[in-house]
């Protein structure tokens, strides 16, 4: 591997990868498909920037910022990393918008571990 052939990764990766959302108990897929962008992608950089700026400002006199605060942080950062989607609710597709892909996040937990696990896992994005 050469230095030209990471940079074409990272760059690859800010393209981003369709992800499937698979049911948590049969494994089988929702009809959801998020594109989320790769760990090593630019969009990723951004919305680590962008949460450690959103924790600094929800800090307190002292430094210290509540849970709640952290844990909005952590979802809107999840939120940024996601590219597009292909979402229907009542037969009618979703706008996709940052405020709808919280909606989704916040929906359950399960949707979230299975869009941090995918948007973390550097394998799913090599090779076309």
């Amino acid at each position: 591997m050469q230095l030209n052939d990471i940079l074409a990764d990272a760059q690859d990766q800010d393209r981003g990868r369709d992800f499937d959302l698979l049911d948590p108990v049969s494994g089988k897929a929702t009809g959801i498909t998020l594109r989320i962008a790769g760990p090593d992608s630019a969009t990723q950089a951004r919305a680590r920037l962008q949460m450690v700026d959103d924790l600094a400002a929800a800090a307190d006199a002292d430094g210290m910022v509540s849970a709640l605060d952290r844990e909005k942080a952590r979802l809107n950062s999840l939120a940024r990393c996601v590219l597009g989607w292909d979402v229907k609710e009542d037969g009618e597709p979703v706008p996709f918008n940052h405020a709808n892909v919280l909606r989704l996040l916040k929906a359950a937990l399960w949707v979230q571990q299975q869009v941090d696990g995918f948007a973390s896992d550097r394998a799913a994005f090599r090779g076309r």
